[in-house]
């Protein structure tokens, strides 16, 4: 129940516990959480994202609408030493979500040769959470994570992952061709 709570209301289960120290997290239980309507209001009015740039020395994914100013911002963890982030510029390919993960043991440096390739079902406990925004590097995406309190903690297979919320909210403001740069 913690674990929805946090994705639906953008926290960590630590905060809530916090904000309600005597509850027990059960259903019909009113609980107090962080108002978060303002936000998601504002960023669904914006419309027509221009371009994505994801900072590698910043840990931050930007969107920048048709006059260059910034209509989103989030902290990211891309890349890693084994597995860069492979800067430059580069285009939305497909945006997929609820997507189902396809393991590849043959893709992971860090890989037992012994797994086998499995699918594992989508949702929000899904590696690449609840949205996957492909580019036109194969392999490689914007997607979503199941685990939102490690977002600037760890580092990744290369990919630029962010909380399910935000990336929810990228899906939101992006299309096919939307352009990316991936920077140092």
């Amino acid at each position: 129940m913690l674990e929805e709570l946090g994705g639906k209301f953008h926290s960590a289960q630590a905060l809530l516990k916090r904000l309600n120290p005597r509850a027990r997290f059960v259903a019909g239980e009113h609980i107090r959480v962080p108002n978060i309507l303002g936000a998601e209001q504002a960023t669904r009015a914006q419309t027509g994202a221009v371009k994505i740039v994801v900072s590698k020395k910043k840990s931050v994914l930007m969107v920048y609408d048709r006059e260059g100013q910034v209509i989103f911002y989030a902290p990211v963890t891309s890349g890693s030493k084994h597995d860069p982030l492979p800067f430059g510029n580069w285009v939305i390919t497909d945006v997929v979500r609820n997507p189902t993960y396809n393991y590849n043991p043959d893709l992971f440096w860090d890989a037992d040769q012994a797994d086998s390739k499995v699918k594992i079902a989508a949702g929000p406990n899904n590696p690449v959470g609840v949205v996957w925004m492909g580019i036109n590097v194969p392999h490689y995406g914007i997607h979503g994570t199941p685990e939102a309190g490690e977002i600037g903690h760890s580092a990744s297979h290369g990919c630029v992952r962010m909380t399910n919320w935000d990336a929810t909210r990228v899906a939101d403001l992006v299309k096919d061709g939307t352009p990316v740069v991936f920077e140092e």
